[in-house]
């Protein structure tokens, strides 16, 4: 009840924020921001039929964020969660993990090991070269295609300058925890850029980072501990990141053409918590372990024109190239002498595609209407070495999977604007797959403009999400092990529904002030889950046995004056979860569960001193589910899980030097220490993939590695 009089007070201080505005109150300059994804071209925001969210480049400066992970733990709708074990961190919406939802940068889905555009490692995207950051959030399979259930993030990069030359350095050194030492301990990061415009037409920006986090110790005791003890290594894995970007454009009158170019690689050590002793007699005892390196590489690749065809047509299409390969290189370390021996390394994993997409407009003469007809083709292509992963081929040990999928999909959407104030978007795609039935997705934008700078939107979209590598051919059986993908797996289907109310305006005093309310709706049916087959012995399968609904209310206000910004988020977000287990004729509760969650941000600027102060806020609260799993009696049921609720605060000073050339941040993340999000199982067993354990009690999922502290040293110079 506490929570629900929070919220609806937020809602009311909302709602009295517009009772108290003027008729004269003009429209913020905010209306005017560009955004380009999902459009038909750039336009400005209250232009969009979609609720389009933007992240800044402001945001992200004052968050000091290395990696998208540093940004998006700040967003109200979105989760992030952390892997100690490797050190990625995957996004979660709306309560649907990261399979559901699609990373772009500049409208091309990004690869990772299980997809594209999803699964994504958020710690893997660098921020150096952002412009925006743009989220929709609800089913957008109609522009974006295959798993675009939940909503999509799409990062715009800079694009050349106004200046003939721009040249940028940076240095940031950050606590891991309370861990620092420059060489050792905590984590070093370094870049640079150049930029170049060459005449009115031609520009290059060329850019490179290293990332070195030497690994979170907590209660470990690093790679150099001789006792067999458990304590040899990290609790959160040792990385090193390189990224390399440039980019080359090109552009005249309507016509742009750009060639960028990334390259990504991470470097992850794994040491054995296990100590071998080697007998040197009749010296001392020696110590060695048999440890692990995890070695990636990305190339990325992307070409894009945009222009007028005929004269009146406008194109745009990209064409892309992407490659990633994952080596595991085994290897014995000699504690005692510091030393590697007997390095193997290997390919394990590697994945090829090709990926184009584009669209034409501008049909008609007439402004008022407006079509768009698009393309997109997606082949991948690469395996999975069955060595270091739970994958056979054909039942056969030591096989690689080797799998080629494609699609084919062709979509179309109009824009029609019935008068000034009323657009109506409709839009639909049909997707040819290879793997799969043949697909297709559908959505129904509204957008009316009320005086007084009143925005209502309303959306209907249909989306789907295609089963990923794991699900289809994971194949994991030995005497204590019976775990199963299903090549006979079905897409998962969803609908989503969205209303929002958006109104921005201008006071009198100068006081800006915007609110956002919105209300989504999304229903997936056909889910796929690792569920219990056979209780005596156990077998594990990945069946489309779940049907998962979700509703949210969230409201955004954002107020600014002088020298002052404050942003305020409150959300409640409703989840049912529907197992039906056929085998043992179960089929579990279908009642929603309800969380509540809060974000918060202020800001003051100090003209005088060229001061920034910033603090941002977030509040998770408690999260439940039902999941399927066994009793200490090994009786198949479902148990009710709970996530605990937690808080995240970050702050930030960034002061500027020499008319804004060079530029110190000072901060801290994590400012209330929190390591692990608690899970409790009440009355059995049971994890959020259908995963089961035995008897109730209580896990923990790392989140982070507590309290840190940064200091970020930047210099930009730009010159014609």
């Amino acid at each position: 009840m506490k929570i629900k009089i929070t919220f609806f007070a937020v809602i009311l201080l909302c709602q009295i924020s517009f009772a108290q505005q003027k008729d004269t109150i003009a429209s913020r300059e905010k209306l005017s921001e560009v955004v380009v994804t999902g459009q038909f071209e750039p336009q400005s925001i209250k232009k969009s039929v979609f609720n389009v969210r933007v992240i800044t480049k402001e945001n992200i400066k004052q968050l000091a964020a290395n990696n998208l992970a540093d940004v998006l733990n700040q967003y109200l709708n979105i989760s992030v969660t952390s892997n100690g074990n490797d050190g990625r961190s995957k996004v979660s919406m709306f309560g649907l993990d990261s399979q559901y939802f699609k990373i772009l940068i500049d409208n091309i889905p990004l690869v990772s090991d299980t997809g594209m555009g999803t699964s994504v490692d958020l710690t893997q995207v660098n921020l150096d070269d952002v412009e925006r950051i743009e989220i929709i959030e609800g089913s957008m399979g109609v522009t974006h295609g295959a798993n675009a259930v939940s909503g999509i993030l799409n990062i715009i990069t800079k694009k050349g300058g106004g200046y003939k030359w721009q040249i940028g350095a940076a240095v940031q050194e950050e606590t891991v925890g309370d861990e620092f030492a420059f060489f050792d301990k905590g984590r070093h990061i370094q870049s640079a850029k150049i930029g170049h415009n060459f005449n009115d037409n031609w520009f290059v920006n060329i850019g490179g980072n290293r990332n070195v986090m030497a690994g979170y110790y907590d209660n470990m005791q690093g790679k150099d501990y001789d006792k067999n003890d458990g304590l040899r290594g990290y609790t959160q894995l040792p990385k090193e990141q390189l990224v390399g970007n440039a980019i080359l454009g090109y552009q005249k009158d309507a016509f742009r053409i750009f060639y960028k170019f990334d390259y990504y690689g991470e470097t992850v050590d794994y040491y054995n918590p296990v100590v071998n002793i080697q007998d040197n007699y009749p010296f001392a005892d020696t110590y060695f372990s048999r440890d692990k390196r995890y070695i990636t590489n990305r190339y990325y690749h992307h070409l894009n024109a945009n222009g007028n065809l005929f004269s009146k047509l406008k194109y745009n299409v990209s064409v892309s190239q992407q490659k990633q390969e994952r080596d595991l290189e085994n290897f014995v370390y000699h504690i005692d002498a510091k030393q590697e021996v007997d390095n193997k390394r290997f390919t394990y994993q590697s994945k090829e595609v090709f990926y184009s997409t584009g669209t034409l407009s501008n049909f008609f003469e007439n402004e008022k209407v407006d079509f768009q007809l698009g393309y997109e083709i997606t082949n991948e292509n690469g395996f999975y070495d069955s060595s270091v992963g739970p994958f056979r081929n054909d039942n056969q040990q030591g096989v690689n999977i080797r799998k080629r999928l494609e699609n084919y999909d062709v979509f179309s959407v109009a824009e029609i604007a019935v008068n000034d104030k009323f657009s109506i978007r409709p839009g639909l795609r049909f997707s040819f797959q290879s793997a799969f039935d043949n697909q297709y997705a559908s959505s129904l934008g509204l957008r009316y403009l009320f005086e007084k700078g009143l925005e209502a939107r309303a959306s209907l979209g249909k989306s789907y999400r295609t089963p990923n590598f794991d699900e289809l051919y994971t194949y994991f059986v030995d005497s204590n092990h019976n775990m199963q993908g299903n090549s006979d797996l079905i897409p998962e289907t969803s609908t989503s529904y969205e209303v929002s109310l958006k109104r921005a305006c201008t006071f009198d005093s100068g006081a800006q002030i915007s609110n956002n309310l919105a209300v989504t709706y999304l229903d997936v049916d056909d889910r796929i889950d690792l569920v219990t087959t056979q209780v005596n012995p156990l077998h594990y399968k990945y069946l489309n046995i779940n049907r998962y609904k979700m509703w949210n209310i969230s409201t955004v206000e954002q107020y600014t004056y002088k020298n002052w910004n404050v942003m305020l988020g409150a959300a409640v977000v409703g989840i049912s979860r529907r197992l039906d287990l056929a085998a043992q004729n179960l089929v579990s509760d279908d009642k929603f569960f309800y969380s509540f969650r809060l974000n918060s941000s202020i800001s003051y600027n100090i003209p005088k001193w060229n001061t920034l102060l910033a603090v941002f806020y977030k509040y998770n609260g408690k999260q439940q589910q039902y999941a399927a799993g066994t009793d200490t009696d090994g009786k198949a049921g479902f148990f009710l899980d709970e996530l605990l609720p937690f808080s995240w605060m970050d702050a930030s000073v960034r002061k500027t030097f020499f008319k804004n050339k060079f530029e110190v941040t000072v901060g801290a993340r994590n400012l209330f220490d929190v390591t692990n999000l608690q899970s409790v199982q009440n009355g059995g067993g049971g994890d959020a993939s259908g995963g089961a354990h035995g008897g109730g009690g209580a896990t923990s999922e790392m989140l982070g590695y507590g309290r840190s502290y940064f200091l970020k040293l930047s210099y930009n110079l730009n010159f014609n």
